[in-house]
């Protein structure tokens, strides 16, 4: 079954700096996550769920790899009108600019979503980790008359000043808004929760970055050129002009734009019950379905881990860590809070033999690992001590980034015997 009557947009993103180096030689949407997955599944999971199947996916920046991914894992029926096409910044005789911002990309794209039928817009991030049903959303949209409808989550006075803050009434309508408002102009910006988010002190709403446009409202909108992002300019601007209603969400969600909350929220899948929950039957998170082998574990400790598919582990002890697919993991080696992203392809022996291969993909003998990203395909040699958790100062080399004491290892980089982070 297909919602034939929104059609979904999922923001890329820019450059993706501050999750550099992961999106060194990859877009944003597709830095891989909790092991198996890409940062793109869970927007087009949850529309998924929600049986909204035609999505379009934004980016302009390394988007071969987001392509390759999306073409091999979103396959449907030949029969149906279902979807997920990536765009990325073109020339066009309208424009012979990049994407400058949120609303600016939605702009240039409009030709490809105005070739299809739909009455709302569904607008999305693309690097946010969350589970939503859409359609109590919508139909909540539906039934207040709104022409924007804006997704909100009740936050605490400190959270508050990290986000743009929406003042309702009584009946969820968006009367005012403020962008990352200091402790003191918090005041009188409080809005009506629910009782549980009341007794919680949570009692601001935060935009989360998901909107709702009618159809007649978006086209309207896109032929104002001199506005290029939603949330600094579209929203802020419409809400004194067009009917805007918040649909509070009270559930998980966590923006992962930079190296920390990155890192937290794919450790955080390690907890004994995570707040982000990937064994629900009901929200599905889909993604490249690999052939894969079992994973096999000889004499190794483990401690709130989470291991993905066709892994090869002989560590001593794995502890609060995330272990992407086909990793590999020598003898005697310590890996405690780490998010080591795996691997694209097995070396075989031969592989290794006739290229002369000295250290192999994934983490060596007698290794100490911690507080650390290894990103995909990377060699760590043996006897190599990485602890981010030692310095508090950034710094980039060639092969690693040290961001907010966690060490990451780049994409396809080589650690040598040895040595000592």
């Amino acid at each position: 079954m297909i919602n034939d009557s929104v059609l979904a947009i999922i923001l890329g993103g820019g450059q993706g700096s501050r999750l550099y180096p992961l999106t060194q030689k990859r877009s944003k949407p597709a830095v891989p996550i909790a092991g198996k997955y890409r940062l793109v599944d869970i927007p087009i999971s949850n529309c998924i769920n929600s049986d909204i199947k035609r999505m379009f996916v934004l980016t302009q920046f390394n988007s071969a790899s987001l392509n390759r991914h999306i073409k091999n894992t979103y396959h449907f029926s030949f029969f149906s009108s279902a979807f997920v096409d990536v765009l990325a910044a073109e020339q066009t005789i309208g424009s012979e600019e990049w994407f400058q911002g949120t609303a600016d990309a939605v702009r240039q794209s409009m030709h490809h979503f105005l070739s299809h039928d739909f009455e709302y817009a569904l607008i999305l991030s693309g690097d946010q980790l969350y589970q939503m049903d859409f359609n109590d959303m919508i139909e909540r949209h539906k039934k207040s008359g709104a022409e924007i409808s804006i997704a909100t989550l009740p936050v605490n006075a400190k959270d508050a000043t990290s986000f743009g803050i929406l003042k309702t009434d009584d009946n969820s309508m968006i009367s005012s808004f403020i962008e990352k408002p200091n402790t003191e102009a918090l005041q009188g910006w409080e809005s009506v929760v629910s009782e549980e988010m009341f007794k919680d002190g949570r009692h601001y709403l935060a935009s989360m970055g998901i909107y709702i446009f009618n159809k007649d409202l978006l086209v309207k909108l896109m032929d104002e050129p001199d506005t290029v992002d939603f949330g600094k300019e579209i929203i802020p601007q419409s809400i004194d002009k067009y009917k805007t209603f918040s649909y509070q969400y009270e559930g998980y969600w966590t923006d992962i734009g930079n190296i920390d909350s990155f890192f937290e929220a794919n450790l955080g899948l390690t907890d004994d019950i995570p707040q982000f929950n990937l064994y629900d039957s009901h929200k599905r998170i889909y993604t490249n379905a690999r052939i894969l082998p079992t994973s096999k574990i000889t004499g190794t400790l483990l401690y709130k881990a989470v291991i993905a598919d066709g892994c090869i582990i002989h560590a001593d002890k794995i502890e609060r860590s995330v272990i992407g697919i086909r990793s590999r993991i020598g003898k005697e080696s310590v890996v405690i809070n780490c998010y080591m992203m795996g691997s694209d392809d097995y070396e075989s022996l031969k592989f290794i033999d006739d290229n002369n291969i000295e250290i192999y993909m994934g983490i060596g003998e007698r290794c100490f690992i911690k507080n650390a990203i290894l990103d995909k395909n990377s060699r760590i040699g043996d006897d190599v001590v990485i602890d981010g958790s030692k310095h508090h100062e950034d710094v980039e080399t060639d092969s690693y980034v040290i961001r907010d004491q966690i060490v990451v290892v780049k994409k396809g980089a080589t650690i040598a015997s040895g040595t000592i982070i």
